[in-house]
């Protein structure tokens, strides 16, 4: 079954939305966990790039608290674009090419105007998710410590700023399920077609009107893989990244006509 195809302000016209089922999420990581091993290097090497990045970001940040919870929940925000390379090595490995890393980010070349408006917009509501969370560890004054690790697990942890907590914790939250429900398969399109952000946008929040359930759980296992990654010292999302990129890859190509 799928939903058909309409046309967006624009009046570009819309592809049709499939539906799925809820076991789509495992096949997705299951196609995902194979294109691992059809592109090893390549797909390894963006893995080892997102760990040894976010460790380098989170230790240059370790005197500032409210930015290393800021990178650590805006990756989140950021990660569908930086997976893009993921995605070429998917299309490719699809059509019966085997790309190496290097060939793969000719993607940013690709509808390169698409990829960059949309980053610019993941820059804004990771800039204001920023500004937010800084207003509100200093509130507590925290705008440096010590030990960030030491003060984010008294702060959100230790049960004195529960209401902070769960606050916080909330509105990221909410603010992660709208960048989800936008960029489910909108990156990806624009990866596989020549198409605008806005046609891309609209195409993934109708994705997932169409199929609430299994693209809830799906959100759920990206946030517990993603998690598991950052529990390991970041080095699990050396495995987990490039894993979770390609699914996300296969998720399109099963949600999208």
């Amino acid at each position: 079954m799928h939903a058909p195809s309409s046309f967006n302000s624009f009046g570009h016209d819309l592809p049709a939305i499939r539906r799925v089922d809820a076991r789509a999420p495992s096949r997705w990581l299951e196609a995902g966990w194979q294109d691992i091993r059809r592109t090893p290097i390549a797909s390894l090497a963006y893995g080892l790039l997102f760990a040894l990045g976010g460790n380098l970001i989170i230790l240059a940040l370790l005197e500032h608290p409210h930015l290393v919870a800021l990178s650590i929940s805006g990756f989140f925000f950021v990660a569908p674009l930086l997976a893009a390379g993921l995605y070429e090595l998917s299309r490719a490995s699809a059509n019966g090419e085997k790309l190496i890393f290097v060939e793969s980010l000719r993607v940013f070349r690709r509808n390169f105007q698409s990829l960059a408006l949309f980053g610019l917009l993941l820059a804004l509501i990771a800039t204001l998710w920023e500004r937010f969370t800084a207003v509100a560890f200093a509130l507590l004054g925290a705008t440096s410590s010590g030990s960030a690790s030491v003060y984010l697990n008294e702060l959100l942890f230790s049960g004195e700023h529960l209401l902070f907590s769960l606050t916080w914790l909330g509105l990221g939250a909410l603010l992660a399920a709208f960048v989800f429900a936008l960029t489910v398969v909108s990156v990806p399109m624009m990866v596989d077609r020549d198409c605008d952000p806005v046609t891309a946008m609209a195409t993934s929040l109708r994705a997932v009107a169409a199929n609430p359930g299994p693209l809830a759980l799906w959100a759920v296992l990206i946030v517990i893989l993603t998690l598991t990654g950052f529990a390991t010292l970041l080095f699990g999302l050396v495995v987990l990244m490039p894993m979770l990129g390609h699914a996300s890859w296969h998720a399109y190509r099963e949600l999208v006509e």
